[in-house]
């Protein structure tokens, strides 16, 4: 077992403590990124797999993510984040509890994709017939091929620098699956999109034991509401305005159909105050069109949470 592992105490498993799993690599800094703005205060993340969490119910563990569910599968942690392609790849049996749509690099899903060099005479992927694939998700990549009832020479697996062995070795492979969020890259190494495998986002997950523990549910269960509040937060806006009860009408009219403003009273009988909360997009687009149908003191703040 992953000596991160022995570092959790067996007999917390029947305290009131959640042991939860971090990704450690390319979702670390995102991750803590997110606990920090859920309202978490989280220290010696560089340096310790057993970062310290401003919560006494929570036990923090570090793990890659390629492993996470299988320790979450077996109950060495209660809960954890990974990726639902490795889910899928170790073929766990987990409660999911929410997707997270946050990442290494952007808010949108990471693309497993089937790749080659550029000057490749492989166009399609009936072309690797008989061929070699590198690449680190093996299963999914074996049950992709099957599904297209293609017969692959060998999946091999490769970690680290997959370009490489189709761009410069190509007697070790014909072919690579390998993960992208902007597919810079492949890019930059001359690789060529031949079709994409499979999508994947952050998952929430817990072991099927603990789900049934209710003290533990409910803490996971808070920890998602937070999280999700945290991730809604960073595409959103709150927006306050003043208007005089002459323009209001054309004031709502801007605003999102909806979104129902909070409309108070001010000391002068004659003019009320909006308050609104906007997707950020929406907001550059409106504020100028609001000002000019008359709303006056307009003010728009960043949020740490937004909770639907």
């Amino acid at each position: 077992m992953s000596k991160v592992l022995k570092g959790i105490k067996n007999e917390d498993v029947f305290k009131n403590v959640l042991r939860l799993g971090i990704p450690k690599g390319s979702l670390q800094k995102a991750t803590f990124e997110l606990f920090e703005k859920a309202g978490f205060h989280i220290t010696d993340s560089e340096r310790s797999y057993f970062p310290q969490i401003d919560d006494d119910e929570i036990q923090l563990a570090m793990l890659h993510a390629q492993e996470m569910s299988r320790y979450i599968e077996i109950g060495a942690l209660d809960a954890g984040f990974t990726g639902h392609d490795w889910i899928l790849e170790n073929n766990s049996s987990v409660h999911e509890v929410c997707q997270l749509l946050y990442s290494k690099a952007t808010p949108k899903p990471v693309r497993w994709v089937l790749a080659v060099p550029n000057e490749s005479k492989i166009k399609k992927p009936e072309d690797l017939e008989g061929g070699i694939i590198a690449t680190e998700l093996v299963n999914v990549t074996k049950k992709y091929f099957k599904s297209k009832k293609i017969n692959v020479k060998k999946v091999e697996f490769s970690i680290g620098a997959t370009e490489v062995k189709a761009r410069l070795f190509t007697k070790l492979a014909d072919a690579i699956v390998d993960v992208t969020e902007t597919g810079s890259s492949l890019k930059a190494n001359n690789l060529r999109i031949v079709d994409t495998i499979m999508e994947s986002t952050t998952r929430f997950i817990a072991n099927k034991e603990t789900w049934k523990n209710k003290f533990k549910r409910e803490k996971i269960e808070n920890i998602s509401i937070l999280l999700n509040a945290a991730i809604a937060a960073k595409t959103t806006v709150g927006l306050k305005m003043n208007s005089s009860r002459k323009c209001l009408d054309k004031v709502l009219k801007i605003l999102p159909a909806e979104k129902s403003p909070t409309i108070s009273s001010l000391a002068d009988n004659n003019f009320v105050a909006i308050e609104v909360v906007v997707d950020a997009k929406v907001e550059r687009k409106i504020v100028p069109q609001l000002k000019r149908a008359g709303a006056s003191g307009i003010i728009t703040y960043p949020l740490n949470k937004v909770i639907h």
